[in-house]
């Protein structure tokens, strides 16, 4: 059974402006200053897993070159463009189609292409582990990241943590999905020991999925299955411009997580984030005495603490006196802003 690796890179967020844009979202930046990109360092992170020829990477149509660019051992015929925004449910579905066609036995992981792991080496054990459960299994395996704070920024999910499954003991049946909660709803569930952050990476046969679509949503895996066969020929751009507008935007989660019984939960620690906002990156960063952020070639801090300064442009940046700021340059845009304040300021600049 060969293990296919999906990467998710249709996402047009403009988090950690200026940096990123419409044009190029945050996955295709150097969020970190290590000189790769987000969906750069997705990939390699499953390097000792994945064979080249069985990773695919679903994005829009309009940054299709950006990933040949960027991933250049990306085979032609892995790149899947989707011509509009969907939602996760008919991006999983069309590429599980797909693989499908060439390989009905195919065991699959599915990320999104703008998260960050520091141990690479325990989410790779953690993620083998799941692919052994799901290849003698028809369960679907979701990452659930044992949470350190109450954060309202991610979903929850919810497990019965009374029996683990019999074939893996790490692997417990899902109670329920929990949408993003208020501060006080995240403070209540990671009192629980059965809370967990929904990292939105899932493990899965391709017949698994397949079925669960045909029985959850039916209306999405009739516009898929239809198409098998002119999957890998000239036609199937054309075919899948004309007909993946008629899928109906909707979450992998709504579509089938929450209405499926067989659906596990992974408990994982492996020093996970979706960095949604420099805040994020400074809190998973590492730190100076004072709690400063730097990611940048020369820059140098004065009587400043809890700041994040991210200048990757060859020039010196001396920061004196600040508490608490984000300073972030790209080409000709300077941010300076409170952390605190970085949703509003954000928003107010593109406006």
């Amino acid at each position: 059974m060969s293990t296919h690796l999906v990467i998710m890179a249709g996402g047009i967020g403009s988090r950690f402006w200026p940096m990123s844009t419409p044009e190029r979202p945050k996955q295709f930046i150097d969020v970190l200053g290590c000189g790769r990109s987000l969906l750069q360092l997705t990939a390699d992170r499953f390097g000792t897993l994945v064979q080249p020829e069985c990773m695919w990477v679903v994005t829009s149509a309009a940054y299709a070159d950006i990933v040949r660019e960027q991933l250049p051992q990306l085979p032609a015929s892995n790149l899947l463009l989707e011509p509009c925004r969907r939602n996760t449910a008919p991006c999983i579905a069309y590429v599980s189609w797909r693989i499908k066609a060439i390989d009905p036995k195919a065991n699959i992981v599915v990320t999104p292409s703008d998260h960050v792991v520091m141990d690479v080496q325990e989410f790779l054990r953690v993620v083998a582990s799941a692919l052994r459960f799901t290849a003698e299994t028809d369960n679907i395996v979701t990452l659930g990241m044992k949470p350190t704070r109450a954060e309202t920024g991610y979903g929850y999910i919810q497990a019965d943590m009374s029996v683990p499954s019999a074939r893996n003991r790490e692997v417990f049946r899902v109670d329920a999905f929990h949408e993003k909660p208020d501060l006080a709803t995240a403070e209540s569930y990671i009192r629980q020991p059965n809370f967990f952050w929904n990292s939105g990476l899932f493990v899965f046969r391709v017949s698994t999925i397949v079925n669960a679509l045909r029985i959850y949503a039916p209306d999405i895996s009739v516009i898929f299955e239809q198409l098998l066969p002119i999957y890998g020929t000239p036609a199937e751009q054309q075919a899948i411009d004309a007909h993946f507008p008629e899928c109906r935007s909707i979450s992998i989660d709504y579509a089938v997580m929450e209405k499926a019984d067989e659906i596990f939960v992974f408990p994982a620690s492996f020093g996970w984030s979706d960095l949604g906002t420099w805040g994020s990156l400074h809190e998973r960063s590492p730190k100076d005495a004072n709690g400063n952020v730097c990611i940048g070639q020369d820059i140098r801090m004065v009587e400043s603490r809890d700041c994040i300064v991210h200048t990757t442009e060859e020039r010196r940046v001396v920061v004196q006196g600040l508490d608490g700021y984000i300073i972030a340059e790209k080409d000709d845009t300077l941010l300076i802003c409170r952390r605190t304040e970085e949703q509003r300021i954000t928003q107010l600049s593109q406006e």
